[in-house]
């Protein structure tokens, strides 16, 4: 009886190692979902090849622009921490430093 028991289950392994791991018709629509959404969300998909130059900024602002995108990335702005705690009334101790007794 439990000789009977193990080549059952050796067997049903070994049937089921002989299975596909993933049924074809998941591996046909592979990538579907991102392809739709990046057509969905191209407005021109051919603007790469219009050769025409912008027209809503002039060269020397654009390059302007460009400049202080790239230098907002060199050093990251600190916190203003004055601001915690003032404002009208309220009593309260944040941002004064002291003890309180």
């Amino acid at each position: 009886m439990k000789n009977s028991m193990l080549v059952l289950i050796g067997s049903t392994l070994l049937v089921a190692g002989c299975g596909t791991t993933t049924p074809t018709v998941l591996d046909s629509q592979m990538g579907k979902s991102v392809e739709i959404a990046k057509a969905q969300q191209t407005v021109n998909p051919q603007a790469s090849m219009d050769s025409r130059p912008v027209e809503m900024i002039d060269g020397k602002s654009a390059d302007a622009l460009v400049d202080r995108y790239h230098k907002s990335f060199e050093k990251p702005t600190s916190p203003n921490i004055f601001t915690i705690g003032v404002g009208g009334g309220g009593g309260s101790t944040l941002g004064t430093g002291g003890s309180s007794k």
